[in-house]
């Protein structure tokens, strides 16, 4: 879909983008001008912004797309949910990469695909990675565009992250319909992690997660589990310690790959955002493959 685009104003002194649009088009709500960002229809000479808080220039133009943009690129393994200024939120595929390893082999990353459609805008883009999910796992998370963010997200991350939930298809049903996983974790040479609960050599990580049956039948109980700490395989360790690996997770001892894949999925996720401190929460629906076990 091409814009169809109105008439650009001239900005004739500073001010914010709030300011602009109190004064050149007080019909408009909020919640219309939000949407409008959200969905690139608001330009600065020609280039979208994002957040009524930009602030504007002597000289800049400004001009109203009324149609939506085409907006949300597609891109292989990956959907942008989210973009601003600061951050992108995005739903990764099972079995895509998310960042590159130290393997040295060149592979297809999430970090990559998405670096190249900001580079693609503007070639001094860059992105940064504030968390990661496993290669297996599908569902959401963000990168964020500058060093400084990166830093303040991962040095406030438990604070920053208010809710991060996943769901998970294991095989059999858990005896208790809620419960806390508390253990340590250690990786091997071979890349392996391993659930124990003391730390006698002092290089175990603490890790908790909790869980709740949601649905269940003979063979599998699908849970929602939501992690306090955000360890390496964490989740698939931990169910796999309590005898209810994960459905398709060979490696963390599934008995068969039913539906072809690792069935955990990251279905929530809220921060607040490291400039505007709004709340922003994301969520995704439970994957198809998962429901149809049931």
């Amino acid at each position: 879909m091409k814009y169809a685009k109105e008439t650009g104003i001239l900005v004739k002194e500073p001010m914010p983008l709030s300011r602009f649009f109190d004064i050149h088009f007080r019909g408009k709500s909020r919640s219309d001008i939000k949407s409008m960002l959200a969905h690139k229809q608001i330009r600065v000479n020609e280039r979208p912004v994002f957040r009524l808080e930009y602030m504007l220039l002597e000289g800049d133009t400004v001009s109203i797309h009324s149609g939506k943009s085409e907006s949300t690129p597609r891109l292989p393994g990956l959907k942008i949910v989210y973009e601003d200024d600061y951050l992108i939120v995005i739903e990764k595929e099972g079995g895509l990469l998310a960042v590159g390893t130290n393997t040295g082999k060149e592979e297809t990353t999430a970090f990559g695909i998405l670096l190249n459609y900001l580079k693609k805008q503007n070639p001094r883009n860059r992105l940064y990675i504030v968390h990661r999910i496993d290669r297996a796992t599908s569902g959401l998370m963000m990168f964020v565009k500058s060093p400084g963010i990166q830093h303040a997200m991962r040095d406030n991350w438990n604070d920053t992250v208010t809710e991060r939930v996943y769901v998970a298809v294991v095989e059999g049903v858990p005896n208790k319909e809620a419960d806390t996983i508390a253990s340590y974790l250690y990786e091997n040479k071979m890349f392996k992690v391993f659930s124990l609960p003391t730390n006698n050599d002092g290089s175990g990580k603490w890790a908790v997660t909790h869980y709740k049956v949601i649905r269940k039948n003979e063979l599998y109980a699908l849970l929602e589990v939501e992690l306090e700490t955000g360890r390496k395989n964490q989740i698939r360790v931990q169910m796999e310690s309590i005898g209810h690996p994960i459905v398709g997770d060979i490696k963390y001892g599934a008995a068969v790959s039913t539906i072809g894949r690792v069935a955990l999925h990251a279905k929530v996720l809220a921060f607040i955002h490291p400039v505007t401190n709004e709340v922003l929460r994301f969520e995704t629906p439970v994957p198809p493959k998962f429901n149809a076990l049931f």
